[in-house]
Protein backbone atom coordinates (compact mmCIF):
# COMPACT_ATOMS: atom_id res chain seq x y z
CA UNK A 1 0.00 0.00 0.00
CA UNK A 2 1.31 3.46 -0.85
CA UNK A 3 2.07 6.22 1.17
CA UNK A 4 -0.86 8.17 0.37
CA UNK A 5 -2.83 4.91 0.74
CA UNK A 6 -1.97 4.59 4.26
CA UNK A 7 -2.68 8.20 4.90
CA UNK A 8 -6.22 8.12 3.11
CA UNK A 9 -6.31 4.76 5.73
CA UNK A 10 -5.80 6.19 8.84
CA UNK A 11 -8.27 9.09 8.08
CA UNK A 12 -11.13 7.11 6.95
CA UNK A 13 -10.92 4.83 9.69
CA UNK A 14 -11.54 6.51 12.42
CA UNK A 15 -15.27 7.14 11.46
CA UNK A 16 -15.65 3.61 10.52
CA UNK A 17 -14.52 2.96 13.85
CA UNK A 18 -16.33 5.52 15.79
CA UNK A 19 -19.36 3.96 14.20
CA UNK A 20 -18.76 0.56 15.68
CA UNK A 21 -18.69 1.87 18.96
CA UNK A 22 -21.94 3.25 18.67
CA UNK A 23 -23.26 0.26 16.57
CA UNK A 24 -22.35 -1.87 19.49
CA UNK A 25 -23.22 0.28 22.22
CA UNK A 26 -26.88 0.18 20.85
CA UNK A 27 -26.79 -3.72 20.91
CA UNK A 28 -25.44 -4.55 23.78
CA UNK A 29 -26.68 -2.26 25.87
CA UNK A 30 -30.24 -4.02 26.24
CA UNK A 31 -27.98 -7.21 28.59
CA UNK A 32 -26.91 -5.07 31.02
CA UNK A 33 -30.88 -3.44 31.76
CA UNK A 34 -31.93 -7.27 31.12
CA UNK A 35 -33.11 -8.02 34.77
CA UNK A 36 -35.46 -4.04 34.41
CA UNK A 37 -36.81 -5.05 31.36
CA UNK A 38 -37.60 -8.69 32.45
CA UNK A 39 -40.10 -6.97 35.22
CA UNK A 40 -41.65 -4.26 32.44
CA UNK A 41 -42.47 -6.80 29.62
CA UNK A 42 -42.62 -9.90 31.13
CA UNK A 43 -44.32 -9.51 34.33
CA UNK A 44 -45.79 -12.68 35.21
CA UNK A 45 -43.94 -15.52 37.21
CA UNK A 46 -40.83 -15.28 39.59
CA UNK A 47 -37.82 -13.40 38.99
CA UNK A 48 -35.70 -16.16 37.27
CA UNK A 49 -38.68 -16.25 34.86
CA UNK A 50 -38.60 -12.70 34.08
CA UNK A 51 -34.43 -12.98 33.41
CA UNK A 52 -35.09 -16.23 31.17
CA UNK A 53 -37.90 -14.54 29.14
CA UNK A 54 -35.80 -11.30 28.78
CA UNK A 55 -32.54 -12.98 27.76
CA UNK A 56 -34.81 -15.38 25.53
CA UNK A 57 -35.40 -11.87 23.54
CA UNK A 58 -31.51 -10.97 23.90
CA UNK A 59 -31.22 -13.97 22.04
CA UNK A 60 -34.09 -13.76 19.60
CA UNK A 61 -32.15 -10.92 18.31
CA UNK A 62 -29.26 -13.04 17.35
CA UNK A 63 -31.65 -15.50 15.38
CA UNK A 64 -31.68 -13.19 12.14
CA UNK A 65 -28.16 -12.25 12.06
CA UNK A 66 -27.52 -14.80 9.99
CA UNK A 67 -30.31 -13.34 7.42
CA UNK A 68 -28.74 -10.21 8.02
CA UNK A 69 -25.19 -11.01 7.09
CA UNK A 70 -26.24 -12.71 3.93
CA UNK A 71 -28.39 -9.60 2.85
CA UNK A 72 -25.99 -7.00 4.15
CA UNK A 73 -22.95 -9.17 3.49
CA UNK A 74 -23.76 -9.09 0.18
CA UNK A 75 -24.45 -5.50 -0.49
CA UNK A 76 -21.37 -5.09 0.97
CA UNK A 77 -19.98 -7.20 -1.71
CA UNK A 78 -21.62 -5.79 -4.54
CA UNK A 79 -22.47 -2.44 -3.74
CA UNK A 80 -19.34 -1.70 -1.80
CA UNK A 81 -18.39 -1.60 2.03
CA UNK A 82 -19.49 2.00 2.49
CA UNK A 83 -23.12 1.39 1.66
CA UNK A 84 -23.43 -1.61 4.08
CA UNK A 85 -22.37 -0.33 6.84
CA UNK A 86 -24.55 2.82 6.55
CA UNK A 87 -27.09 0.89 6.30
CA UNK A 88 -26.33 -1.31 9.30
CA UNK A 89 -25.74 2.10 11.39
CA UNK A 90 -29.07 3.27 10.38
CA UNK A 91 -31.04 -0.15 11.23
CA UNK A 92 -29.48 -0.29 14.46
CA UNK A 93 -30.46 2.94 15.54
CA UNK A 94 -33.86 3.20 14.53
CA UNK A 95 -34.20 -0.35 16.59
CA UNK A 96 -32.71 0.60 19.73
CA UNK A 97 -34.69 3.85 19.79
CA UNK A 98 -37.78 1.95 19.24
CA UNK A 99 -36.75 0.01 22.73
CA UNK A 100 -36.70 3.26 24.77
CA UNK A 101 -39.72 4.33 23.37
CA UNK A 102 -42.01 0.97 23.52
CA UNK A 103 -45.46 0.79 26.02
CA UNK A 104 -44.29 -1.59 28.61
CA UNK A 105 -46.71 -4.64 29.75
CA UNK A 106 -48.74 -2.92 32.30
CA UNK A 107 -50.02 -0.43 29.37
CA UNK A 108 -50.33 -2.57 26.52
CA UNK A 109 -50.58 -6.32 27.80
CA UNK A 110 -49.26 -8.69 25.50
CA UNK A 111 -48.13 -6.26 22.35
CA UNK A 112 -45.32 -5.06 24.70
CA UNK A 113 -43.36 -8.29 24.86
CA UNK A 114 -43.99 -8.85 21.08
CA UNK A 115 -42.83 -5.10 20.25
CA UNK A 116 -39.93 -5.72 22.16
CA UNK A 117 -38.63 -8.76 20.11
CA UNK A 118 -39.89 -6.92 16.69
CA UNK A 119 -36.93 -4.20 17.62
CA UNK A 120 -34.59 -6.97 18.75
CA UNK A 121 -34.95 -8.44 15.36
CA UNK A 122 -34.22 -5.65 13.87
CA UNK A 123 -30.78 -4.69 15.72
CA UNK A 124 -30.21 -8.68 14.60
CA UNK A 125 -30.64 -8.11 11.01
CA UNK A 126 -28.39 -4.97 11.62
CA UNK A 127 -25.79 -6.71 13.25
CA UNK A 128 -25.61 -9.27 11.64
CA UNK A 129 -23.93 -7.25 8.49
CA UNK A 130 -22.00 -4.75 10.90
CA UNK A 131 -19.45 -6.97 12.54
CA UNK A 132 -18.23 -8.14 9.32
CA UNK A 133 -18.85 -5.41 7.03
CA UNK A 134 -16.59 -2.86 9.96
CA UNK A 135 -13.70 -5.63 10.09
CA UNK A 136 -13.60 -6.10 6.37
CA UNK A 137 -13.17 -2.66 5.93
CA UNK A 138 -10.71 -1.66 8.43
CA UNK A 139 -8.72 -4.92 7.52
CA UNK A 140 -8.82 -4.09 3.64
CA UNK A 141 -7.83 -0.15 4.37
CA UNK A 142 -5.07 -1.20 6.89
CA UNK A 143 -1.08 -0.96 6.25
CA UNK A 144 0.32 -4.33 4.62
CA UNK A 145 2.28 -5.53 7.88
CA UNK A 146 0.12 -3.62 10.60
CA UNK A 147 -3.56 -5.37 9.85
CA UNK A 148 -3.45 -7.42 12.80
CA UNK A 149 -3.35 -3.97 15.00
CA UNK A 150 -5.84 -1.74 12.80
CA UNK A 151 -7.87 -5.10 12.67
CA UNK A 152 -8.01 -5.60 16.18
CA UNK A 153 -9.41 -1.46 17.18
CA UNK A 154 -12.83 -3.23 15.37
CA UNK A 155 -12.76 -5.34 18.46
CA UNK A 156 -11.66 -2.88 20.84
CA UNK A 157 -14.28 -0.32 19.51
CA UNK A 158 -16.91 -3.56 19.96
CA UNK A 159 -15.78 -3.76 23.87
CA UNK A 160 -15.66 0.11 24.09
CA UNK A 161 -19.75 0.31 22.93
CA UNK A 162 -20.43 -2.49 25.57
CA UNK A 163 -18.18 0.01 28.06
CA UNK A 164 -20.26 2.76 27.19
CA UNK A 165 -23.20 0.99 28.09
CA UNK A 166 -22.08 -0.30 30.86
CA UNK A 167 -20.76 2.76 32.16
CA UNK A 168 -23.98 4.85 31.73
CA UNK A 169 -26.20 1.93 32.94
CA UNK A 170 -23.60 2.53 36.24
CA UNK A 171 -24.22 5.86 36.36
CA UNK A 172 -27.92 5.75 35.86
CA UNK A 173 -28.09 3.03 38.73
CA UNK A 174 -25.68 4.93 40.97
CA UNK A 175 -27.80 8.25 40.53
CA UNK A 176 -31.62 7.11 40.47
CA UNK A 177 -33.64 5.04 42.90
CA UNK A 178 -34.49 1.32 42.20
CA UNK A 179 -38.31 2.69 41.49
CA UNK A 180 -36.99 5.45 39.34
CA UNK A 181 -34.65 3.09 37.24
CA UNK A 182 -37.43 0.38 36.28
CA UNK A 183 -40.31 3.23 35.96
CA UNK A 184 -38.09 5.05 33.33
CA UNK A 185 -34.89 5.26 33.89
CA UNK A 186 -34.46 2.04 32.15
CA UNK A 187 -35.33 3.77 29.02
CA UNK A 188 -32.23 6.66 28.88
CA UNK A 189 -29.67 4.64 27.25
CA UNK A 190 -31.57 3.61 24.70
CA UNK A 191 -32.93 6.82 23.97
CA UNK A 192 -29.52 7.93 23.28
CA UNK A 193 -29.64 6.38 20.23
CA UNK A 194 -31.62 9.10 19.01
CA UNK A 195 -28.73 11.43 19.23
CA UNK A 196 -25.74 8.57 17.89
CA UNK A 197 -27.62 7.17 15.34
CA UNK A 198 -27.84 10.13 13.48
CA UNK A 199 -23.98 11.17 13.93
CA UNK A 200 -22.98 7.91 13.21
CA UNK A 201 -24.64 7.62 10.02
CA UNK A 202 -23.35 10.64 8.74
CA UNK A 203 -20.05 9.66 9.21
CA UNK A 204 -20.18 6.62 7.47
CA UNK A 205 -22.28 8.05 4.40
CA UNK A 206 -18.67 10.27 4.03
CA UNK A 207 -16.65 7.01 4.20
CA UNK A 208 -14.29 6.26 1.19
CA UNK A 209 -14.28 3.02 -0.68
CA UNK A 210 -11.65 0.63 0.28
CA UNK A 211 -8.77 0.15 -2.54
CA UNK A 212 -9.18 -3.66 -2.01
CA UNK A 213 -13.07 -3.82 -3.08
CA UNK A 214 -12.47 -0.87 -5.91
CA UNK A 215 -9.54 -3.36 -7.00
CA UNK A 216 -11.50 -6.56 -6.60
CA UNK A 217 -14.68 -4.35 -8.95
CA UNK A 218 -12.15 -3.53 -11.62
CA UNK A 219 -11.20 -7.12 -11.51
CA UNK A 220 -14.21 -9.02 -11.51
CA UNK A 221 -14.77 -9.84 -15.14
CA UNK A 222 -11.13 -11.22 -15.28
CA UNK A 223 -10.78 -13.19 -11.50
CA UNK A 224 -12.85 -15.73 -10.68
CA UNK A 225 -14.57 -16.22 -7.52
CA UNK A 226 -13.72 -19.56 -5.51
CA UNK A 227 -16.20 -21.99 -5.48
CA UNK A 228 -19.38 -22.04 -3.66
CA UNK A 229 -17.97 -25.42 -1.92
CA UNK A 230 -14.48 -23.46 -1.18
CA UNK A 231 -16.22 -20.62 0.05
CA UNK A 232 -18.45 -22.62 2.73
CA UNK A 233 -15.07 -24.63 3.83
CA UNK A 234 -13.53 -20.81 4.51
CA UNK A 235 -16.85 -19.95 6.37
CA UNK A 236 -16.71 -22.84 8.60
CA UNK A 237 -13.98 -22.26 9.77
CA UNK A 238 -15.45 -18.97 10.89
CA UNK A 239 -17.79 -20.38 12.48
CA UNK A 240 -16.05 -23.08 14.63
CA UNK A 241 -13.62 -20.12 16.07
CA UNK A 242 -16.71 -17.92 16.39
CA UNK A 243 -18.36 -20.15 18.63
CA UNK A 244 -15.96 -20.14 21.58
CA UNK A 245 -15.74 -16.33 20.64
CA UNK A 246 -19.35 -15.12 20.86
CA UNK A 247 -20.09 -17.34 24.10
CA UNK A 248 -16.88 -15.57 25.89
CA UNK A 249 -18.13 -12.47 24.85
CA UNK A 250 -21.31 -12.82 26.16
CA UNK A 251 -21.26 -14.77 29.24
CA UNK A 252 -18.44 -13.19 30.62
CA UNK A 253 -19.61 -9.39 29.45
CA UNK A 254 -23.24 -9.19 28.74
CA UNK A 255 -23.87 -11.78 31.47
CA UNK A 256 -21.72 -11.23 34.29
CA UNK A 257 -23.56 -7.97 36.28
CA UNK A 258 -26.55 -10.25 36.54
CA UNK A 259 -24.57 -13.32 37.67
CA UNK A 260 -22.33 -11.30 40.21
CA UNK A 261 -25.70 -9.73 41.62
CA UNK A 262 -27.33 -13.26 42.07
CA UNK A 263 -24.19 -15.16 43.22
CA UNK A 264 -21.65 -13.35 44.10
CA UNK A 265 -22.65 -10.62 46.27
CA UNK A 266 -23.16 -7.48 44.44
CA UNK A 267 -25.06 -4.94 44.66
CA UNK A 268 -26.54 -4.04 41.06
CA UNK A 269 -24.15 -0.82 41.10
CA UNK A 270 -21.42 -2.72 42.03
CA UNK A 271 -21.66 -5.16 39.08
CA UNK A 272 -22.21 -2.79 36.57
CA UNK A 273 -19.13 -1.12 38.01
CA UNK A 274 -16.50 -4.01 38.05
CA UNK A 275 -18.21 -5.49 34.66
CA UNK A 276 -17.08 -1.52 33.60
CA UNK A 277 -13.42 -1.91 34.64
CA UNK A 278 -13.27 -5.42 33.19
CA UNK A 279 -14.23 -4.16 29.63
CA UNK A 280 -11.98 -0.95 30.46
CA UNK A 281 -8.78 -3.28 30.25
CA UNK A 282 -10.39 -5.33 27.46
CA UNK A 283 -10.25 -2.03 25.47
CA UNK A 284 -6.86 -1.44 26.33
CA UNK A 285 -5.21 -4.86 25.77
CA UNK A 286 -7.11 -6.03 22.64
CA UNK A 287 -4.79 -3.43 20.51
CA UNK A 288 -1.73 -4.88 22.56
CA UNK A 289 -2.12 -8.39 20.82
CA UNK A 290 -3.25 -7.18 17.90
CA UNK A 291 0.01 -5.12 17.53
CA UNK A 292 1.79 -8.59 18.77
CA UNK A 293 0.20 -10.43 16.47
CA UNK A 294 1.55 -8.59 13.29
CA UNK A 295 5.23 -9.70 14.85
CA UNK A 296 4.48 -13.22 16.17
CA UNK A 297 1.56 -14.25 14.01
CA UNK A 298 -1.92 -14.77 14.62
CA UNK A 299 -2.34 -18.43 15.19
CA UNK A 300 0.13 -19.02 18.58
CA UNK A 301 -1.96 -16.14 20.57
CA UNK A 302 -5.42 -17.42 19.36
CA UNK A 303 -4.27 -21.00 20.55
CA UNK A 304 -3.13 -19.56 23.74
CA UNK A 305 -6.44 -17.81 24.02
CA UNK A 306 -8.46 -21.16 23.59
CA UNK A 307 -6.89 -22.91 25.79
CA UNK A 308 -6.90 -20.67 28.61
CA UNK A 309 -10.89 -20.82 28.55
CA UNK A 310 -9.92 -24.72 28.40
CA UNK A 311 -8.27 -24.45 31.66
CA UNK A 312 -9.77 -21.74 33.56
CA UNK A 313 -13.19 -20.82 33.85
CA UNK A 314 -14.25 -23.49 36.33
CA UNK A 315 -11.56 -22.24 38.50
CA UNK A 316 -12.42 -18.47 37.97
CA UNK A 317 -16.09 -18.63 38.72
CA UNK A 318 -15.82 -21.01 41.72
CA UNK A 319 -13.71 -18.07 43.51
CA UNK A 320 -16.29 -15.67 43.15
CA UNK A 321 -18.95 -18.67 44.57
CA UNK A 322 -16.57 -19.05 47.38
CA UNK A 323 -15.21 -15.78 48.21
CA UNK A 324 -17.93 -13.74 47.55
CA UNK A 325 -17.41 -9.49 46.88
CA UNK A 326 -16.60 -6.66 44.79
CA UNK A 327 -12.13 -7.41 44.79
CA UNK A 328 -12.67 -10.79 44.22
CA UNK A 329 -14.97 -10.50 41.28
CA UNK A 330 -12.66 -7.18 39.88
CA UNK A 331 -9.94 -9.31 39.83
CA UNK A 332 -11.74 -12.30 38.34
CA UNK A 333 -13.52 -10.01 35.58
CA UNK A 334 -9.67 -8.14 34.95
CA UNK A 335 -7.97 -11.93 34.33
CA UNK A 336 -11.39 -12.93 31.94
CA UNK A 337 -10.60 -9.55 30.33
CA UNK A 338 -6.89 -10.30 29.61
CA UNK A 339 -8.20 -13.98 28.17
CA UNK A 340 -10.80 -12.66 25.57
CA UNK A 341 -8.56 -10.32 24.46
CA UNK A 342 -6.41 -12.93 23.69
CA UNK A 343 -8.86 -13.68 21.04
CA UNK A 344 -10.44 -10.09 20.09
CA UNK A 345 -6.69 -8.63 19.34
CA UNK A 346 -5.46 -11.09 16.12
CA UNK A 347 -8.98 -12.73 15.32
CA UNK A 348 -10.41 -10.01 13.26
CA UNK A 349 -7.25 -10.12 10.99
CA UNK A 350 -7.18 -13.70 10.95
CA UNK A 351 -10.70 -14.21 9.97
CA UNK A 352 -10.65 -11.88 7.38
CA UNK A 353 -7.42 -12.82 5.73
CA UNK A 354 -8.83 -16.45 4.97
CA UNK A 355 -10.98 -14.83 2.66
CA UNK A 356 -10.35 -12.99 -0.87
CA UNK A 357 -12.12 -9.53 -1.19
CA UNK A 358 -14.43 -10.76 -3.51
CA UNK A 359 -16.21 -12.88 -1.38
CA UNK A 360 -14.88 -11.15 1.98
CA UNK A 361 -18.09 -9.71 2.84
CA UNK A 362 -20.77 -11.98 2.47
CA UNK A 363 -19.01 -15.13 3.57
CA UNK A 364 -17.52 -14.30 6.82
CA UNK A 365 -20.82 -12.65 7.51
CA UNK A 366 -22.46 -16.22 7.13
CA UNK A 367 -19.18 -17.66 9.12
CA UNK A 368 -19.31 -15.37 12.19
CA UNK A 369 -23.20 -14.22 12.06
CA UNK A 370 -24.42 -18.33 12.10
CA UNK A 371 -22.04 -18.31 15.31
CA UNK A 372 -23.23 -15.86 16.89
CA UNK A 373 -26.56 -16.73 16.62
CA UNK A 374 -26.76 -20.56 17.56
CA UNK A 375 -23.96 -20.30 20.14
CA UNK A 376 -23.16 -17.14 21.42
CA UNK A 377 -26.93 -14.84 21.45
CA UNK A 378 -28.83 -17.61 23.58
CA UNK A 379 -25.00 -17.91 25.80
CA UNK A 380 -26.81 -15.44 28.78
CA UNK A 381 -30.00 -17.62 28.44
CA UNK A 382 -28.32 -21.13 28.22
CA UNK A 383 -26.23 -19.75 31.34
CA UNK A 384 -29.24 -18.54 33.54
CA UNK A 385 -30.99 -22.18 32.20
CA UNK A 386 -27.80 -24.44 33.26
CA UNK A 387 -27.99 -22.69 36.74
CA UNK A 388 -31.41 -22.85 37.09
CA UNK A 389 -31.39 -26.95 36.17
CA UNK A 390 -28.45 -28.05 37.69
CA UNK A 391 -28.32 -25.31 40.88
CA UNK A 392 -24.92 -24.87 40.72
CA UNK A 393 -23.85 -21.28 40.32
CA UNK A 394 -20.61 -22.90 37.91
CA UNK A 395 -22.67 -24.62 35.76
CA UNK A 396 -21.71 -22.42 32.65
CA UNK A 397 -18.43 -23.26 32.72
CA UNK A 398 -19.20 -26.29 31.23
CA UNK A 399 -20.51 -24.93 28.24
CA UNK A 400 -17.52 -22.03 27.70
CA UNK A 401 -15.02 -25.04 28.24
CA UNK A 402 -16.34 -27.52 25.94
CA UNK A 403 -16.77 -24.71 22.84
CA UNK A 404 -13.00 -23.61 23.85
CA UNK A 405 -11.85 -27.14 23.20
CA UNK A 406 -13.61 -27.62 19.84
CA UNK A 407 -12.08 -23.77 19.37
CA UNK A 408 -8.58 -25.14 19.84
CA UNK A 409 -8.85 -27.69 16.85
CA UNK A 410 -10.25 -25.13 14.58
CA UNK A 411 -7.70 -22.57 15.23
CA UNK A 412 -5.04 -25.37 14.40
CA UNK A 413 -6.50 -25.71 10.82
CA UNK A 414 -6.23 -21.90 10.00
CA UNK A 415 -3.13 -21.22 7.86
CA UNK A 416 -0.80 -18.39 9.10
CA UNK A 417 -1.41 -15.32 7.20
CA UNK A 418 0.06 -12.32 9.37
CA UNK A 419 2.77 -12.11 6.69
CA UNK A 420 1.01 -12.75 3.91
CA UNK A 421 -0.38 -10.20 1.16
CA UNK A 422 -3.90 -9.42 1.42
CA UNK A 423 -5.59 -11.73 -1.14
Amino acid sequence: MSDTHQNMGKKVMFPAILGNLLEWYDFAVYGFLAALIGKNFFPDGDEVTQLLAAFAAFGVGFLVRPLGAIVIGRIGDVKGRKTSLTLTMFLMAAGTVAIGCLPTFNSVGLLAPILLVAARLVQGFSAGGEWAGATTFIVEWSPEKRRGFFGSLQQATVAAGLLSGSLLTALLTSALTADQMQAWGWRLPFLLGAVLGPVGVYMRRNLEETPAYRQAKAQEHTVNKPKTSVAVKMAAKVFGFSVLWSIAFYILLAYMPTFTQKYAGLTRGDALWSNSIGLLVLVVTIPIWGHLSDKWGRKPLLILGCVSFVILPYLLFSLMVASPGFTTVLCVQIIFALMISLLCGPGPAAVAEIFPTNIRSTWMSIGYGLGNAIFGGFAPFIATWLIEKTGSPISPTYYLSASAVAAVFVVMSFRETAKQKLA
